[in-house]
């Protein structure tokens, strides 16, 4: 009896762990493609969950970080949804590839042209930005999700060091350590072109022994019928004298 009622207990409160961390999985997020490497360029998608059960996600709304303003952001189309970019002035213009950027993106909006995201279901906002500054080791987005009965869910507060997470907490994007080589992802094409070199030198190595084999070959051919010509001709030569005697 005491065995099953600890049995009972450790149910009871099993449940009751799943039932208060179960909000914490259907967070709004953010998660790059691969990597998303300091000075780099990178795809993140904003995976929206749609946590009720009788309404859709029809509008989310992303701000984007104006302490690390980012010159470049560009949404990939999602089917079944409209975008809106927002850009303003920025208090401290930033320097890219010489040149001087004044104005960036701040906030991105997507709003449903369909059902949006139904209950059961999530979507992911795919976006390309860049380049991700160097001087910090995440970014925080603001997220603002709107349903179908005009309810507003706001996942905007930040993670405090050495507090538990908060109930409706930002989207944090990690970034990774800046690649060695500098060259902001244009390793993968160099290394693209060098083995393009080594498979036409392969190639041209290849070509030459098979080359040097078709004239060998050739020149034999050539004199095998030189000689096979050279032996009839001595064979009817011979049959005549024959004949003559």
């Amino acid at each position: 009896m005491k065995a099953s009622r600890i049995a009972a207990a450790g149910v009871v409160a099993a449940s009751a762990v799943l039932a208060l961390s179960a909000p914490a999985f259907a967070h709004v997020t953010v998660q790059p493609d691969g990597e998303a490497a300091k000075g780099d360029y990178a795809t993140v998608n904003f995976k929206v969950p749609n946590e009720r059960d009788n309404a859709s996600t029809t509008k989310v709304e992303v701000s984007f970080p104006t302490d690390h303003p980012l010159a470049s952001v560009m949404p990939q189309a999602v089917d079944g949804w409209s975008v809106k970019i927002t850009k303003s002035q920025l208090d401290k213009p930033i320097s890219m590839h010489g040149e001087t950027i004044d104005e960036a993106v701040t906030k991105v909006t997507w709003s449903a042209t369909g059902k949006g995201v139904e209950p059961g279901f999530f979507q992911k906002f795919p976006v390309s930005i860049g380049a991700l500054p160097e001087d910090t080791d995440e970014l925080v987005f603001k997220a603002i999700q709107t349903y179908s009965n005009k309810e507003v869910v706001r996942w905007i507060e930040a993670q405090q060091e050495g507090q538990e997470e908060p109930e409706f907490p930002a989207p944090v994007l990690a970034l990774s350590a800046a690649s060695e080589d500098g060259h902001h992802g244009s390793s993968s094409g160099e290394e693209a072109s060098d083995d393009k070199e080594a498979a036409a030198k392969e190639t041209t190595e290849a070509a030459a022994p098979a080359d040097s084999t078709d004239t060998t070959a050739r020149v034999l051919g050539i004199v095998g019928i030189v000689v096979g010509a050279a032996g009839v001709a001595y064979g009817v030569l011979a049959g005549r004298r024959r004949t003559n005697a």
